[in-house]
């Protein structure tokens, strides 16, 4: 990603236009709600994210974090806040690194919509997956970080932490391509694209055997996690709309799929120097996962990559019918819009590639 991208997507600006709300309301709910709260209260607007618009509320003594479903007209099922807030709350008690949640409200009539208020984690996040800050030999540290916290979420026992009736188990693969197809062709105003056309006929029918489940995050990259201030040691992971019970391998490859992926859609590391920055191979990156979870290997890994490129595009689809409301939260929203042919026309080649 560029220095631009990354400025642009870094820290906090006012809150823009359409995304303001009665700031006193929100006061009075987190007087009552969030334990050793003290105003007065100052509202920012994180730069980042697609979907879910992200404030830091400042207080004197302590910062916090709101994320709330946008306002406007949504899709049905998108922006589940509360979803959210409850996995965190129950990964946090088994000791998985996610930032402290105070409180869900789902009352609308306080700011217009559903929000929970969590902690403000301190550290580090890296818009650009090559971590150019990062000393060049510490830098597999990070990403060997990054192995082991997603491997430590799929280690876990849903019914054991309280999430086992968070999603359908098993079936993943089919469930998923099946609801987000439902989104892209319910979309009408963000269109229809060939590629995407020739996936959704394609991918139902060569979905592979086996099945296994977990709890996935479901957009795990470096970018929606919180590093130590100076340690490769990841402290949050962040942005868990896309989570649910599902197929691990699915939610590891689509991580690894940033090994594919251009830097300017995503954070990505096609075309990278992977020996020269010091960062472990693909290769390499999936055998370390599989040792962690005690596989020999992934089978139908392309198959994997394929979905994910699906199910990405799919996600970029829908921006650009947000950018088309006019109800997208990121200021670089229809900038993402704009890479949604690319994606599509990506996931169509590794469609292809399984093909042949």
């Amino acid at each position: 990603m560029s220095s631009s991208l990354t400025a642009a997507n870094t820290g906090t600006t006012s809150v823009r236009e359409g995304y303001g709300f009665d700031e006193g309301a929100l006061a009075g709910w987190m007087q009552a709600n969030v334990e050793g709260f003290a105003g007065p209260l100052g509202i920012e607007q994180f730069k980042g994210g697609q979907s879910n618009p992200t404030y830091r509320l400042v207080t004197p003594d302590k910062s916090y974090v709101l994320r709330r479903k946008p306002p406007g007209e949504l899709l049905p099922g998108a922006h589940a806040v509360d979803r959210e807030a409850r996995v965190q709350m129950a990964l946090g008690a088994a000791g998985f690194p996610v930032a402290r949640i105070h409180g869900l409200c789902t009352d609308e009539a306080v700011i217009g919509t559903w929000f929970y208020v969590m902690d403000n984690v301190e550290g580090r996040i890296f818009w650009d997956a090559t971590f150019p800050d990062v000393p060049r030999e510490e830098r597999h540290l990070y990403f060997d970080a990054m192995n082991a916290t997603i491997a430590q979420l799929h280690s876990f026992d849903p019914e054991a932490i309280g999430l086992g009736d968070y999603g359908k188990p098993g079936n993943y693969f089919a469930r998923q391509i099946a609801r987000w197809t439902k989104q892209y062709l319910a979309d009408e105003l963000a269109g229809r694209n060939a590629d995407m056309d020739a996936l959704i006929e394609w991918l139902p029918e060569n979905v592979p055997e086996g099945d296994e489940s977990s709890v996935v995050h479901g957009d795990y990259r470096c970018d929606n996690m919180i590093f130590h201030a100076s340690e490769p040691r990841v402290i949050a992971v962040l942005d868990w709309e896309l989570s649910t019970l599902g197929h691990p391998l699915a939610d590891f490859a689509n991580h690894a799929m940033m090994y594919r992926m251009p830097p300017e859609i995503v954070a990505g590391l096609k075309g990278a120097d992977l020996a020269a920055l010091n960062i472990p191979s693909e290769q390499d990156y999936v055998a370390a996962y599989c040792k962690r979870t005690g596989r020999a290997s992934i089978p139908n890994y392309e198959f994997t990559i394929a979905f994910c490129l699906f199910r990405l595009a799919a996600i970029f689809h829908g921006i650009k019918g947000r950018v088309l409301r006019g109800t997208a939260a990121n200021a670089q929203a229809e900038e993402r819009a704009g890479h949604y042919p690319t994606l599509a026309r990506m996931a169509r080649e590794s469609m292809e590639a399984c093909r042949n």
